[in-house]
């Protein structure tokens, strides 16, 4: 009776697994289609990793898996320097992209837009637009390749599409607490349904010159699903930007001078 019982259970969750991957959406090569407009939950934004609430930021448990970002010493020290001021140097704060992962998941929708060769993702935020190719081709090459998106070649495996990224600049932090990286990052992003209107995405983050060993965060995406939802033009970052960066009055003219 036992085996019987336990037979049925483990068919009752094969057959669950299988009807919802049936029910994602697909392109017409039988590939997964991301498309739609998407938007994290999660406070990771404010810091990757757990903390308390403070004046700047609500509480969360993280989405570092293991908690704590290995930081190589001096790393360490400018990560707190960051943090320190991080009411005025974040580059966020510059009206600059926001780089990649923490696009994924910072606190505004991003849309995709996805053809079986590439996927475009639109950011609200700053306006930046990425593009995942998907058609076999390879990175650039080179040794001075610096995009402040980096550039991403994905594969997919199975249902999950793998997206290397790589050739960044330094110019972009991880979140609002600080957190950063240098030209040598390289990321490691897997994108996989649970469900029609829900994204898994994970990535691992390796960088030689600022972290000892790599590391992993993961989140969750949900699709919006409101009438006439859109992304809206976001003019907030040039607020913030003038606000600590304000313009500077001209020059006076010496006299005599035309």
């Amino acid at each position: 009776m036992t085996r019987k019982l336990l037979a049925f259970a483990l068919l009752a969750f094969v057959a669950s697994h299988t009807i919802a991957a049936d029910k994602i959406p697909r392109l017409s090569n039988g590939k997964p289609d991301f498309s739609g407009i998407w938007q994290t939950t999660s406070a990771a934004e404010y810091d990757l990793e757990p903390h308390a609430a403070r004046k700047d930021a609500p509480p969360s448990a993280g989405i570092v898996i293991g908690n704590e970002i290995p930081y190589l010493p001096a790393a360490l020290e400018q990560k707190k320097k960051n943090f320190a001021n991080r009411d005025r140097d974040d580059p966020r704060l510059k009206g600059w992209t926001l780089g990649v992962p923490r696009g994924i998941y910072y606190p505004e929708p991003f849309q995709i837009f996805q053809r079986q060769r590439d996927l475009t993702l639109v950011h609200q935020f700053g306006h930046s637009v990425r593009t995942i190719h998907t058609n076999n081709t390879l990175h650039p090459g080179g040794d001075r390749n610096q995009f402040w998106l980096g550039d991403s070649r994905g594969k997919w495996e199975g249902d999950t599409l793998v997206v290397d990224v790589k050739d960044f600049n330094d110019e972009t932090w991880l979140d609002r607490a600080g957190n950063f990286h240098s030209e040598s990052l390289h990321v490691i992003e897997r994108w996989k349904y649970l469900d029609a209107n829900t994204i898994e995405y994970s990535a691992r983050l390796e960088d030689p010159e600022v972290f000892s060993k790599p590391w992993d965060i993961s989140v969750i995406l949900h699709r919006h699903r409101e009438k006439n939802f859109q992304l809206i033009e976001d003019y907030r970052f040039t607020l913030d930007y003038e606000q600590y960066y304000p313009p500077q009055p001209p020059a006076a003219t010496p006299p005599g001078a035309q």
